[in-house]
């Protein structure tokens, strides 16, 4: 494992107890114990709604109260219980031209029950051999619809994912309608040109509680102001076995970014310096549709939150090179300038998003908060382009490097230094139009 640090001996004068602290106060061998622990098979890949998202969440929990954090205003613990609609599948079948496909190579998407007696109305897609499985499906949920999509079987191991992240079931904030106008049925096989299909989905619906964890460190002179750190710690839990393993343990997305959250709760508590509050959030059901921030959002005037740190999937170099980063929406405040201007003097450099095509900015849990004006980013390392163990039961603990991920939280604590004091306030970013 290659070893990477922040050259913080120049300007030290500059940096003051930011920097003489940041080596010590952040801990390598912290970092490797905190996501040695929530990427642990017993952790069950902190499925949501599963036993071991709740033990995750314990851990969290107890981080929290070692640290010293308090729990939110109001709240009488560190988690923030709140209630979502699942939707979850009882049965479904799907035939094409009068055959009758298996079940395993049928994947249903939708919102409710319903049934397809002819093709009116349903718009038909492949996905081919050679494209790239998750750009594409991506494209039909972008707007409500009834859409049968044929699946080349090149693309069985991804198809075999999603299909289990399917049958979870779907989400919902609020009570879900009788009819859903969102209805994907994703089929597995070689086709032609299909002129009949009939299917039937029914479901039965769940009320079940899922929480956040989260805790505060008020500011000492503006406590109003709020400096919100944030990772997901929900995963995929189990998924179809793949070489015998079946647990997508999430080390990198996003126990990675997690352990950084914690580290940063740690570190600014023992510095207790902080002008502005502090709020550090683990969200769930990141995976499933961003609940846990949706949910967050509601909770504190989004007016008085200066700015986000969204921490995902930190776990490996950049494509920049060691000691780099991204942030996703660099261009939609100075944001990044600020976080920058905090480094004179270090090895470390923060970048613009390279993956643009990748619509990371709206990908992760810092994309609700934006949505209402706070400059909402998310800071990441991974080449998302040629992860081939992203959403994967292969993004394990020793799939990660240690020194990098310890880098990228040491240069966070740096970069943050004059948000956190309330000396520096990153601009608003326009309002986004969901999407």
């Amino acid at each position: 494992m290659k070893k990477y640090s922040i050259a913080i001996a120049l300007l030290a004068a500059s940096l003051g107890s930011f920097a003489q602290d940041v080596n010590k106060l952040i801990n390598e061998k912290d970092v490797e114990r905190l996501i040695k622990t929530l990427s642990a098979d017993d952790m069950q890949g902190r499925g949501t709604f599963t036993p071991g998202i709740d033990k995750a969440a314990t851990f969290i929990e107890g981080e929290f109260k070692a640290a010293g954090l308090q729990p939110l205003t109001g709240a009488t613990g560190f988690r923030q219980n709140f209630a979502v609609y699942r939707t979850v599948p009882e049965q479904g079948k799907v035939a094409i031209e009068g055959q009758a496909i298996v079940p395993e190579n049928i994947a249903i998407y939708a919102g409710s029950a319903f049934e397809w007696s002819n093709l009116d109305g349903v718009e038909v897609a492949k996905i081919e051999a050679g494209k790239n499985f998750r750009t594409e499906y991506r494209a039909f949920f972008r707007s409500p619809k009834k859409v049968l999509v044929l699946v080349d079987p090149s693309h069985k191991e991804l198809f075999a994912q999603l299909r289990s992240r399917f049958n979870s079931g779907s989400i919902s904030m609020e009570k879900p309608a009788e009819t859903s106008a969102q209805q994907v049925i994703m089929v597995l096989g070689s086709f032609g040109d299909v002129k009949a299909v009939t299917a039937s989905y029914k479901t039965k619906i769940e009320n079940p509680p899922i929480f956040n964890v989260a805790g505060m460190l008020p500011g000492k002179s503006k406590k109003e102001e709020y400096v919100v750190f944030s990772g997901h710690y929900d995963h995929l839990g189990i998924q179809p076995a793949m070489q015998g393993d079946s647990i997508a343990n999430g080390a990198d997305d996003d126990a990675s970014g997690t352990t950084a959250m914690i580290s940063l709760a740690k570190y600014y508590k023992k510095l207790n310096n902080n002008e502005r509050t502090l709020i550090f959030v683990a969200f769930t059901a990141e995976e499933i549709g961003g609940y846990g921030a949706r949910y967050f959002s509601k909770q504190l005037p989004p007016e008085k939150v200066v700015a986000m740190f969204n921490i995902e999937m930190i776990g490996k170099q950049s494509k920049f090179g060691k000691n780099t980063a991204f942030i996703t929406g660099y261009e939609r405040s100075d944001f990044g300038k600020i976080l920058q201007s905090n480094l004179e003097g270090t090895a470390f450099t923060f970048h613009p998003d390279p993956y643009p095509e990748q619509n990371l900015f709206y990908r992760s849990d810092n994309a609700t908060l934006a949505r209402l004006g706070v400059p909402a980013h998310t800071i990441s390392t991974d080449q998302i382009d040629i992860d081939k163990l992203y959403h994967t039961v292969k993004d394990e603990f020793s799939s990660l490097d240690v020194s990098n991920i310890t880098a990228t939280i040491r240069a966070i604590a740096l970069s943050s230094r004059s948000i956190v004091a309330g000396t520096a306030t990153p601009t608003r970013i326009p309002k986004l139009e969901e999407r």
